[in-house]
């Protein structure tokens, strides 16, 4: 027995079903309309995969590898439409699927008063449809298809309050900076057709091993091997979704976008496209020592240096987006010691905390009438118990507490690292290692400062301002984000209604729409480690999905020591991380529960790496001097000099004055006087009769 196509055509075509129908018919069907149907695509599309996942699981149905549809033909060369169903696929559809449901449900109460509801229902719907299309492709043409739509939809999403200038600034920054990783993208894909002769997955991967000895005339004096070539070029693409260093600057700024998409962007979706990608080309990738050691060193210093900014952010959302970073960063360095199934495990383990931590931080924005800086909050656990618990859970499960999910992913990945003996592993251990310190450090801040001390907010009588609980208050007046600024300064609404830390209501827990999927978020986020580690990590599970040269198989040493998930979780505690993450969690209580002056005191100790901090090293700033302002420069000077100038002074304005001094010329010899047309006859003769004379000589 085989998977069904048609059962794969409904996984992916039942949410953009869903998307048409709130997109076009969103007037005629309402507000409830839009979200039923969008939210029955997805959620068949959940059953579906679940159901697929399932079969493959027990062995029911082998791998499916069909196409379905050709698009087209040139010459050798073919196009087409297929799915490749495999373990790693069905995983990615569950996560995928799963997450965006819960996302669906949670919009209900967060966009509650939003004018552009059915528009955002539509978006988040075909974002779905994009990412499946992504990760149940079967070559690379359709693959690129899914990588450009999530790009195009989460430009759509970062700027759906177009009418603020910062997300249009977000989106814009967005779409630049993944275009210049999917140039590096494209050049990939290019350069395997080139070697390769077909953009089929499975035929590409079986003729891997002739790119061994191949090389590639890039520059003038040097050969460069074309595995290498081919693995840091599709990698880059990879830089650019997955928000890895350099092109890591548009994901904080995305934060513009309402809070359900930064969920879906941030959590299980965009951002895991690369990480998914790199695992799916493992083929291609263990041919090349270098493209390997390039995206581990890549991926610890993202690991570290981003997490570091998440310390000094107050915006409660912006430290969840640099954890993202960092934890994306992680990924990323297990993919660069071949320990991809690490990768992916902890892909699936974040996909579920950091979800959970992004709605339960909406969940804060919604109860504090969107307010969204830290400084302004704390005690809330005592008016919204569900969300504070929530988000304990996702907030251990990212620290990597042993029992928790984050746990087996995280410490798989940094003990993976330290087993590696490729070139920057040492340097990729410190980094990962050091990182789980910053991130207990910026997690157990936001926790207390949010949560827990003394309240830092004032509850005053409602004078008919109408403060809603939802987001269409926040919608018109109050950013998510402001790029590139900071938020040291207490922020307002541009139409002044809203004072710091002023609420016009006390808070209060969110409704069961936006609670219901922190709870469904918090069971996987306990419990999906000890039930995937030892089979996803240890014992082969993702099959043929994967393919790890055996003398780099740093999982395969690991397995040895592993037994089961609890003596694994036990055996945690003695080992450095959690002995870091201890120690964060010891400070991190200490200053903000006991003694909140040391915070003040710490930061003008440290002003000049506070700044450096705050300042995101100067990158955006560098980017924004260079490349934006450059390219406005440069577009300024081919204006002045080439349209200006070359085009309209000489070659549109220089021929019509040309013309114009002709015609005035030759009207001055119209005079109208018979004598001097005469004149013009007998002379214009005797020049006949001199040419004729001269050609007869």
């Amino acid at each position: 027995m085989a998977i069904s196509t048609s059962i794969l055509l409904v996984i992916a075509l039942a949410p953009l079903l869903g998307c048409l129908l709130a997109g076009f018919l969103g007037k005629f069907i309402g507000r409830a309309g839009a979200h039923s149907a969008t939210i029955l695509g997805v959620a068949i599309s959940c059953a579906l995969s679940m159901y697929v996942l399932y079969q493959l699981c027990t062995g029911a149905v082998p791998v499916y590898n069909q196409n379905i549809y050709t698009w087209f033909e040139i010459g050798k060369y073919t196009a087409t439409v297929g799915f490749l169903i495999d373990k790693l696929s069905a995983m990615m559809m569950v996560v995928v699927t799963f997450v965006s449901l819960l996302v669906h449900i949670y919009t209900i109460g967060y966009m509650a008063e939003d004018d552009g509801y059915q528009r955002f229902f539509s978006y988040i719907s075909l974002f779905t449809f994009s990412m499946l299309m992504l990760v149940m492709s079967n070559n690379f043409m359709q693959l690129f298809f899914g990588w450009e739509a999530v790009g195009l939809v989460s430009y759509l999403l970062i700027g759906f309050w177009f009418k603020r200038p910062t997300a249009i600034f977000a989106n814009l920054k967005a779409f630049l900076v993944n275009r210049v990783g999917d140039f590096g993208f494209l050049l990939g894909i290019a350069a395997i057709l080139y070697f390769l002769g077909t953009l089929d997955y499975s035929t590409a991967f079986a003729n891997a091993p002739s790119l061994v000895g191949k090389t590639l005339q890039i520059t003038q004096n040097h050969a460069w091997d074309a595995a290498t070539v081919i693995g840091v070029l599709l990698f880059i693409g990879a830089m650019g979704k997955s928000a890895q260093v350099p092109l890591h600057v548009w994901l904080p700024d995305s934060m513009e976008g309402p809070t359900p998409i930064s969920a879906l962007i941030h959590a299980a979706t965009m951002v895991t496209a690369g990480i998914f990608m790199v695992a799916r080309m493992s083929p291609i990738f263990e041919l090349s020592e270098g493209a390997l050691s390039f995206i581990m060193v890549i991926g610890a210093t993202g690991a570290l240096f981003t997490g570091l900014i998440g310390i000094v952010q107050n915006d409660i959302k912006r430290v969840v987006a640099y954890s993202t970073l960092s934890q994306l960063g992680y990924m990323t360095v297990a993919l660069g010691v071949s320990a991809y199934a690490g990768a992916v495990f902890h892909l699936m383990t974040h996909a579920f905390f950091k979800a959970l931590l992004f709605l339960g931080a909406g969940s804060v924005i919604i109860a504090m009438h969107h307010e969204q800086d830290m400084r302004y909050m704390g005690g809330l656990r005592k008016y919204m118990p569900v969300t504070w618990i929530t988000m304990w859970i996702g907030s251990l499960a990212l620290c990597g507490v042993p029992f928790f999910a984050g746990f087996y992913s995280k410490d798989a990945i940094i003990e993976a690292v330290g087993e590696s003996h490729r070139w920057g592993a040492g340097y990729a251990y410190a980094c990962v290692l050091i990182g789980a310190f910053v991130t207990a450090l910026y997690t157990f801040r936001q926790m207390y400062l949010t949560f827990h001390g003394k309240e830092r907010f004032t509850v005053v009588a409602d004078h008919g301002h109408g403060h809603g609980e939802h987001a269409a208050h926040h919608d018109a007046h109050h950013g998510d984000a402001h790029h590139g600024e900071h938020h040291d300064d207490a922020h307002h609404d541009d139409h002044g209604h809203h004072e710091p830390g002023v609420l016009h209501h006390a808070p209060k827990e969110s409704p069961w729409v936006v609670t219901l999927p922190l709870v469904l978020l918090a069971i996987p986020s306990i419990v999906i480690g000890a039930i995937g580690a030892k089979s996803m990590l240890y014992s082969g599970w993702f099959g043929e999905a994967i393919h790890v040269n055996e003398a780099n198989n740093v999982l395969a040493e690991l397995s040895h020591e592993f037994h089961d998930w609890f003596s694994a979780a036990l055996h945690g505690f003695a080992q450095w991380p959690f002995v870091l993450v201890a120690l964060a969690f010891a400070i991190q209580t200490y200053i903000y529960l006991f003694n909140p002056a040391v915070a003040d005191k710490i930061k003008s100790a440290l002003k000049p790496l506070w700044t450096v901090l705050d300042r995101k090293y100067w990158i955006d700033d560098v980017y924004f001097a260079v490349f934006a302002k450059g390219g406005v420069k440069l577009g300024r000077a081919l204006w002045k000099g080439g349209d200006a100038a070359v085009i309209d002074g000489v070659l549109v304005d220089g021929s019509a004055s040309l013309v114009q001094r002709v015609a005035r010329g030759v009207r001055a010899l119209q005079s109208g006087y018979l004598y001097h047309y005469a004149f013009a006859m007998i002379l214009g003769l005797i020049l006949l009769l001199g040419g004729y004379w001269l050609v007869g000589q």
